[in-house]
């Protein structure tokens, strides 16, 4: 594949994964709108967030399989356009069963980016090397998504309803789907053709369940974090606009967080950035609970550095554990595994927050995140070997 053909392959992912991650994280801005509208619990609040990231989850592993029939870069067109219909649909929801609907035909949409965006980076330079600074750089993109819609859509409400500006969210993923399927079609075939495994042999299955594990923990802290900051900081005397400020700037530290650690992991291993990331994020949760607002405003982009920045290392690991010619199924595994999680932990914890509070469901995912530790070690050494 030649350079431009990489270059092109890489922004085209990239701008999947920017909208993707930004429709995806832009729920949280719109939970406590809906718990207020509807007048619902904490555990239906997860429940609400399972139906888009469970559905996303459940078929990844299907969407890596269909891609093969149908092709990588027509199926991550069309789930980048239902993506955006399911939007349409919530912005004209007028109950809670419509909105449930709509938010499981966007994870069903949104399903088929991470396994198959990330495999058309990795197969696109694994000939050329660069696979993980590659990586990095689309990881990068899905923050910047999470930055931009998120708070875009925060200072959208504060002039119009919550319904104009999900819908307007909903024409930006069909603009994104055009986009892609003028992009893609120039390479549809070449990243195939030419590219050479990353791993080698058979890989490590051992390794594999090892790094599962630890994306699955650090995934479900993730998202039952983000799941109850908006309420967090509605606690500390945040509005509306003040919570999507709030999650731009966590989005901003993790933007970085993941450009910045990709790299970093490079360099000084995986083991080594995992351990200090996930300590510095569970420490920071602890904060967060602790602090007064504006404490919690001025350090959320350290926080989601370290909160987003693992999942970067994790991801560019994944290459080297797969078996050759496996990269897709062992992304569709990883990412089913690390989304589940993110789906199941809302709803766990959410159970939690009802019964004993935000703050304790918190600091019971600080705690839960530092079993990571050990588990990094295992991957460590299964890249060793």
């Amino acid at each position: 594949m030649t350079t431009s053909a990489r270059r092109r392959a890489l922004f085209a992912a990239s701008g999947a994964h920017a909208v993707h991650d930004g429709l995806t994280d832009l729920i949280y801005v719109l939970l406590p709108i809906w718990q207020t509208q509807f007048a619902i619990s904490y555990a239906m609040i997860g429940l609400l967030r399972a139906s888009y990231s469970g559905v996303m989850a459940s078929f990844q592993l299907l969407a890596s399989r269909l891609a093969r029939r149908w092709g990588r870069e027509r199926m991550l067109i069309g789930g980048t356009a239902l993506a955006g219909v399911a939007y349409l649909i919530a912005g004209m929801a007028g109950g809670l069963p419509m909105l449930l609907i709509a938010l499981m035909l966007g994870g069903l949409g949104a399903s088929t980016q991470h396994p198959l965006a990330s495999s058309l980076v990795t197969d696109a330079y694994a000939a050329g090397g660069g696979v993980k600074e590659a990586l990095s750089q689309y990881n990068f993109a899905g923050d910047i998504g999470k930055t931009l819609i998120p708070g875009a859509v925060g200072l959208l409400l504060v002039v119009v309803s919550w319904q104009t500006s999900v819908m307007l969210i909903g024409v930006l993923g069909l603009a994104a789907a055009a986009l892609l399927w003028w992009l893609l079609p120039s390479h549809a075939t070449a990243g195939r053709a030419k590219a050479k495994p990353v791993s080698h042999g058979e890989g490590s299955v051992g390794g594999l369940r090892a790094l599962l594990a630890t994306g699955t923990l650090d995934s479900a802290v993730r998202m039952g974090f983000l799941t109850f900051l908006p309420f967090l900081l509605r606690n500390k005397g945040a509005g509306t606009a003040g919570i999507g400020i709030a999650l731009s700037l966590l989005f901003v530290g993790g933007a970085f967080g993941k450009l910045f650690c990709g790299y970093l992991g490079a360099r000084i291993g995986m083991m080594k950035t995992v351990w200090a990331t996930e300590s510095l994020t569970s420490l920071c949760i602890l904060l967060a609970v602790w602090l007064p607002l504006s404490g919690v405003m001025i350090m959320l982009p350290l926080l989601g550095l370290a909160l987003n920045g693992t999942s970067s290392v994790l991801y560019g690991v994944v290459p080297e554990l797969a078996a050759a010619g496996k990269h897709e199924q062992a992304f569709a595994w990883f990412y089913t595994g690390t989304i589940g999680a993110g789906a199941l932990s809302p709803v766990l914890f959410g159970r939690l927050g009802d019964v004993m509070g935000v703050s304790v469901a918190l600091c019971a995912l600080a705690g839960l995140l530092l079993l990571t530790l050990p588990l990094s070690w295992r991957v460590q050494k299964a890249l060793v070997r």
